[in-house]
């Protein structure tokens, strides 16, 4: 069996393009995020191996998600997909425990280069 991600995005269309490119590599998606407050609900929940993180999102932001994961589990790798390329937004990503940052729209073959990279 695969390595278990959680995927996080407000858009459920990225949700389901990441699932797809996931799957299709050997990955087991175990739970899905429409924002940052449920990922970090879900992340301690499924204990998942990879998490793909988007920034901009309703409720709570993904580099506020990155930190709270952080704080629960220092060994979390995530994985940020996200539109917000700016540089500062990335440093912010990485400084807050982030293993990666893509930025979309995306290669599939980028995502699972990242995520193998990352450990899985």
């Amino acid at each position: 069996m695969g390595k278990k991600v959680l995927i996080t995005d407000d858009t459920a269309f990225m949700r389901m393009t990441l699932r797809n490119v996931l799957e299709k590599n050997g990955y087991e998606v175990v739970a899905e995020a429409e924002d940052g407050s449920q990922a970090v609900e879900k992340y301690l929940l499924v204990k998942p191996d990879l998490v793909t993180m988007d920034i901009t999102m309703p409720n709570m932001d993904g580099i506020t998600a990155i930190k709270k994961i952080m704080e629960k589990d220092p060994e979390a790798r995530i994985v940020v997909v996200s539109a917000m390329g700016q540089k500062a937004l990335v440093i912010e990503a990485l400084n807050s425990g982030a293993k990666d940052f893509i930025v979309k729209p995306f290669q599939p073959d980028r995502i699972v280069e990242a995520l193998q990279k990352v450990g899985g």
